[in-house]
């Protein structure tokens, strides 16, 4: 299992939204490239990056952030938001990005993430994110009448990397994951998934870390890292030991 730090970028600073509401953004950080590079001091593998402007605009707003990142950091990101076509998919690629999620595009456009997935192999990922049980898209704004599964199933033959689930319900409000949901997609597909929204502490990540979430590929963590409720230290500590185990 990987722990993904979380980078949300608007106007160029790192945030935090509550419930993916623009309105309710705590601005933690002026410098995205700096805090990149605090998550990699802290021992992080991996680093989840959202382009929230780029998500209601459809089409990327904060590249500057995004390449200043990719300069300063040795470790993969994978970035989301604003992601619509296959040329963002390439460029994005070709700038250094490890892996793209694409979120709306796959709902409005599941043969974008098909073409993407098979042209780039294992450099793709869904981000699926459920109002009660049906996905939003347009950064949100907009909650669809299909459901998570029936969107994640669409995926099952198309070599995607992973499915990215956030509840946002949970998210930035530090309530704890809905692993409950978040292990039903699991069991479900074959594809492999992340959880995401609410993380909250070390007891989210124990449980994450227990037999019946053996199928989960790893979580995002955001506010709670920022507000001090999650030490790195200890929590990748348990995630080292369980991959020993």
């Amino acid at each position: 299992m990987i722990l993904f730090p979380a980078i949300d970028l608007k106007n160029g600073q790192c945030v935090r939204l509550e419930q993916g509401d623009m309105a309710r953004a705590t601005v933690f950080n002026l410098d995205p490239a700096a805090q990149a590079q605090s998550f990699v001091t802290q021992g992080f593998e991996y680093l989840h990056v959202v382009d929230l402007d780029g998500a209601f605009a459809g089409k990327p707003v904060n590249a500057q952030a995004v390449e200043a990142m990719l300069k300063t950091i040795p470790i993969p990101v994978q970035l989301g938001g604003g992601i619509r076509d296959l040329a963002t998919v390439e460029a994005w690629l070709e700038k250094g990005i490890a892996r793209v999620i694409i979120g709306t595009a796959a709902v409005r456009d599941p043969e974008l993430v098909k073409a993407a997935a098979k042209k780039f192999t294992g450099r793709v990922a869904v981000g699926l994110d459920a109002r009660d049980g049906k996905v939003a898209v347009e950064g949100w704004a907009e909650t669809s009448q299909v459901t998570v599964l029936e969107i994640a199933q669409r995926f099952e033959d198309a070599g995607v990397a992973a499915i990215i689930f956030t509840d946002i319900a949970r998210d930035g409000l530090l309530k704890g994951l809905n692993l409950d949901a978040t292990i039903a997609l699991a069991d479900a597909i074959s594809i492999p998934v992340i959880a995401s929204g609410g993380l909250a502490s070390i007891e989210d990540v124990k449980a994450m870390l227990a037999p019946r979430a053996k199928k989960l590929a790893g979580a995002i963590a955001g506010r709670a890292l920022y507000d001090g409720r999650l030490d790195p230290a200890a929590a990748l500590t348990l995630i080292r030991d369980a991959r020993r185990s």
